[in-house]
């Protein structure tokens, strides 16, 4: 763009990014003839005697190249419209529900659930820069609409070659996202649970007892369970009911979805996690039972 133009144009500051790639950034958009211009202007700003709190915000601005170096500084150091939303893999639509809460204005969390409620599984975990004003049925739509370009559409033959339905696809995946951590160890869990699921044997899954309980006392959603909670009567409880569960009981993320796509085949039916975080694999119960003697 030339500096001839006036018109003003959206220009995104994304979290963490530097001084310098903010410069590079403006000059490239024709905001600014030089990025050494505004590396110095935020220099001497954070640097003066008279000037306190200057710190460039992360989010979308207007701005013009009409505008000259100090006030692109001032606009970026005022604060966004916009906000950065990030929703972590393997949250429920309840923790999504609360984080938007807590950074957008006049946002009903229970509105966005009781519009969220039939798409639990396909509210895509990501970062998301969203205006403060959004609404709940404009952050379904977003969240929905990004899981049907990544993952619906994305990953549109691997679903179709698997011989599945996206929804088992997508429960047994949530599944996996809330037992698993790295994309080796979901590939390995989700074999383990395909295996289990051949076999007729329960799936015994920890995160359905967690996902029944909800949230404690604390304000913890995935609490350790008790093994009492192996008894509550809910179809969620993979411990009284083979096979699946009605639904997802989270929203995973795309290593998940892909480790149920492209599971690691093996004849192991039990897998142990250990206080470290490590997680041990076993074929036979005595087996299992050896891994458990060995690390808890």
């Amino acid at each position: 763009m030339s500096l001839s133009t006036t018109e003003s144009q959206k220009f995104v500051v994304t979290k963490g990014e530097s001084i310098s790639s903010i410069g590079q950034k403006l000059t490239q958009a024709g905001l600014l003839r030089h990025p050494w211009v505004f590396r110095g202007a935020v220099y001497y700003l954070q640097n003066s005697w008279a000037t306190t709190g200057t710190s460039i915000q992360a989010g979308s601005f207007e701005l013009s190249p009409n505008m000259n170096v100090w006030q692109i500084v001032n606009q970026l150091t005022k604060g966004s419209e916009d906000v950065w939303l990030t929703f972590l893999e393997g949250w429920r639509a309840e923790e999504i529900a609360r984080e938007a809460g807590d950074k957008l204005t006049n946002f009903s969390g229970q509105e966005f659930l009781n519009l969220a409620e039939a798409f639990e599984g396909q509210l895509f975990p990501d970062t998301y820069l969203v205006p403060l004003e959004y609404s709940p049925q404009q952050l379904v739509n977003l969240l929905k609409n990004t899981f049907e370009a990544k993952i619906a559409m994305g990953l549109a033959d691997e679903i179709s070659k698997s011989g599945r339905s996206l929804d088992d696809i997508l429960i047994m995946a949530s599944l996996v996202e809330r037992e698993a951590k790295g994309k080796s160890q979901m590939q390995q869990v989700a074999g383990v649970l395909n295996n289990r699921l051949e076999v007729g044997m329960a799936l015994q899954v920890d995160a359905t007892l967690q996902y029944i309980k909800g949230e404690n006392s604390k304000g913890e959603w995935w609490a350790p369970p008790l093994a009492a909670d192996k008894k509550i009567v809910s179809l969620y409880n993979t411990y009284l009911h083979p096979g699946l569960p009605p639904k997802p009981i989270c929203n995973p993320g795309f290593d998940a979805i892909e480790a149920v796509l492209n599971p690691i085949e093996s004849d192991n039916l039990y897998y142990l996690h250990a206080p470290d975080g490590s997680i041990y694999f076993a074929k036979t119960l005595e087996q299992h039972n050896q891994n458990i003697a060995n690390y808890l």
